[in-house]
């Protein structure tokens, strides 16, 4: 009787250590998800993206002003340039295939610097001139700790031509769902060689 008891109590407690590493592992596949979803303001519907970065605020602060190397981090984007400053603006060349790549949006985008706005760095950009009627991206970096980094991108895009909002909408989400995992893969990049 009592080995049975022994033999139950170490089944028990493998079968706890192998728990363990399951329920590190789905903790870990909840932190690698990027969450997809439409931000409704007065004026426009934004398509949006939010992921956890496992890198400090301040580098990922840094990629996401790295604008001139966005096309080799964010695989949706052909060219990326800075085209001049105004201030502590800056103006970007942006240019990024939509609809599988049958139609190309181009836009000069003015980004404000980071700022603060409650418990987190807001970056907006919004459109000079382009081949849509209206482009507008915010990016939003809240700290969750000193090594773990909330990183959101919300995008609104008006096409020059009369497309529903049903096609816009899952290109606007897909978009910003490739910037976010792209910023924050080349964050974490940079936050372990350094």
């Amino acid at each position: 009787m009592m080995r049975r008891s022994v033999l139950l109590s170490a089944l028990a407690l493998g079968l706890g250590m192998l728990a363990v590493p399951t329920a590190e592992l789905r903790a870990e596949s909840a932190e690698r998800r990027v969450e997809r979803f439409d931000v409704k303001t007065e004026k426009r519907t934004f398509g949006a993206a939010r992921a956890i970065v496992l890198a400090p605020e301040t580098v990922v602060r840094s990629v996401v002003t790295d604008y001139d190397k966005y096309p080799s981090f964010i695989t949706r984007f052909r060219a990326a340039k800075i085209v001049g400053r105004v201030g502590d603006k800056t103006d970007v060349y942006l240019q990024v295939p939509i609809m599988k790549g049958t139609v190309k949006i181009w836009a000069v985008v003015r980004f404000d610097p980071p700022k603060t706005v409650g418990n987190q760095q807001v970056i907006t950009g919004k459109m000079l001139k382009g081949n849509v009627k209206h482009l507008d991206a915010v990016w939003r970096i809240r700290k969750l700790d000193t090594e773990r980094t909330e990183l959101t991108l919300e995008l609104a895009i008006v096409p020059g031509f009369p497309m529903p909002d049903s096609v816009v909408m899952p290109e606007l989400r897909q978009a910003a769902a490739r910037a976010v995992t792209g910023t924050r893969d080349e964050a974490e990049r940079r936050a372990t060689s350094s």
